[in-house]
């Protein structure tokens, strides 16, 4: 039997919410309707997934996506042990038994041949096939699957299938506006509201940048490193270059200009 209370999210995660996702999440979760949070990189929305499963009081279940993740690292295999064969059920299937939220992170991450088992359990089915097992699961009332893609990293390659997004109601997240993302880091590590803004200042100049030498701009969660190191006595200059310029980038000319624009913001 599993004991689903080692799922529960146990303290409540801060989360700041931009508008009505909240509302419109409780609605879908009553429904039990699937979701597709879809936003850059360090937006809040692995946050966001990890708030509502506290708020809702529901075990919540991550898997982190990845291109050498299989089908059966999502819904379970058979093992070898000393007393013969046994089955062990994957996080997915773990999930649809005990009533949890499955929370597939970066879902394009993953192979399609490995998403597509996820479509039984995202209509009026709700049921997970275990074709090696010879069972067919279905879903626990309170299951609700859940899915985060970046769509700026989409490709011909990293993409989900129109069959898949279909089967999906969707959110768009995307960094919040500068007052709100200043309040944001200033709660989450107690920094000063002005030397929270300072970074706030910064990040935008690296959004600027996107498309324009940067994959991916200066995200909420660098933020909140940088603002981390500076409440642990690191130097503003020092903090900014480690945490906000130099895990992004290595190009020279783009370094130069988001150093310029520490530099000439820590005056």
């Amino acid at each position: 039997m599993i004991d689903k209370t080692q799922y529960l999210v146990k303290q409540e995660p801060f989360y700041q919410p931009q508008g009505r996702e909240v509302e419109l999440f409780t609605a879908a979760y009553a429904a039990r309707l699937p979701v597709m949070v879809k936003g850059p990189t360090g937006c809040g929305k692995s946050r966001f997934v990890e708030y509502m499963a506290w708020k809702l009081g529901k075990p919540l279940i991550t898997v982190a996506c990845n291109e050498d993740m299989t089908a059966s690292d999502l819904v379970g295999r058979w093992l070898l042990d000393a007393n013969g064969t046994r089955w062990l059920d994957g996080p997915l299937t773990v999930a649809a038994r005990i009533g949890a939220i499955c929370y597939l992170d970066e879902i394009v991450e993953a192979r399609q041949d490995t998403t597509v088992v996820i479509h039984p359990l995202t209509d009026h089915r709700r049921v997970l096939p275990l074709d090696k097992k010879g069972e067919l699961v279905e879903a626990h009332p309170d299951f609700q699957l859940v899915i985060s893609y970046n769509p700026g990293y989409q490709s011909l390659m990293k993409d989900l299938k129109q069959s898949t997004k279909q089967r999906f109601t969707a959110f768009d997240f995307d960094y919040p506006p500068p007052e709100l993302e200043t309040a944001i880091i200033a709660k989450e590590t107690g920094l000063a509201e002005g030397t929270a803004a300072k970074l706030v200042k910064i990040g935008q100049v690296g959004r600027n940048l996107k498309g324009h030498g940067l994959d991916e701009g200066i995200s909420t969660r660098l933020l909140v490193y940088a603002a981390t190191l500076i409440r642990r006595g690191v130097p503003e200059v020092d903090a900014c270059r480690m945490a906000l310029v130099r895990p992004i980038t290595d190009d020279a000319d783009i370094r130069a200009t988001l150093d310029h624009a520490i530099d000439a913001t820590f005056v």
